[in-house]
């Protein structure tokens, strides 16, 4: 389940080592890549039931999962619902800020997208030189010059056109406090990552969701950030085969 504004396709430069020992799908959640948006009120709460039922659907109930930023939140609320969902591998969970914190995220993440909205002409040229699209990349990735152009202009033009991305990052700004899974009521393994140079879900805020979520095992990212299948894609393949191993 990938973050705000992108789609299934922010995750191919791990699918394939995935895929090699483990069955993988990738979807758009609602409002983004080719699913529909939500009708009616759209939450974090309304997200995570829409995701459950797809899994009940097409006989997914159970499944191992893999989420980011916005994802990765989702599936903490999925794995709060008994049965839902399997393992589960939160990378960069939103929702988790306080304070000044939220300000942050809101302005940040509403001048990214402005920006990338009025330079979509431009995309292609800014993401071919590394200068620039460092700069372009500086909430997401710690280690853009490692990615592929093709990769990059995907996900920008993917944030350019989300139906749901305005309303979603409403929804995550103004929505309730997440809640957690208190010792004891964890049933199947969940591991936390973070990358240690994450600029939109600050490192400070891993504290938060381990005190939430006792039972939950922390994985750091060393040098990665927000994105740490981008950043670090062997060592996040190796964590979630280590994670679904069961």
């Amino acid at each position: 389940m990938h973050g705000l504004g992108s789609n299934w396709r922010s995750w191919r430069g791990i699918i394939a080592p995935l895929a090699a020992q483990r069955t993988v799908i990738a979807i758009d959640l609602p409002g983004f890549g080719k699913s529909p948006p939500l009708d009616g009120t759209v939450s974090v709460e309304t997200m995570a039931d829409a995701v459950a039922q797809f899994l009940r659907e097409h006989q997914l109930v159970g499944t191992d999962a893999v989420g980011s930023s916005i994802g990765a939140q989702l599936l903490l609320e999925l794995a709060r619902r008994d049965g839902v969902v399997g393992a589960v591998v939160s990378l960069g969970p939103g929702g988790f800020w306080k304070g000044w914190e939220r300000a942050l995220f809101q302005v940040s993440t509403c001048g990214s997208v402005r920006a990338v909205r009025a330079l979509q002409f431009a995309m292609p040229a800014i993401i071919s030189h590394a200068w620039s699209r460092r700069l372009l990349l500086a909430q997401l990735s710690a280690q853009s010059a490692s990615l592929t152009p093709a990769l990059v202009l995907e996900d920008m033009r993917s944030r350019a056109a989300s139906p749901s991305f305005d309303v979603v990052l409403r929804a995550l700004i103004r929505g309730p406090a997440p809640l957690g899974i208190a010792v004891g009521g964890l049933q199947r393994p969940l591991v936390i990552g973070w990358g240690r140079l994450d600029r939109i879900c600050l490192p400070r805020q891993a504290a938060r969701v381990q005190k939430l979520f006792p039972e939950a095992r922390l994985h750091w990212f060393e040098q990665c950030g927000h994105y740490p299948h981008w950043d670090a894609p062997d060592e996040t393949t190796r964590l979630i085969l280590e994670a679904t191993a069961d």
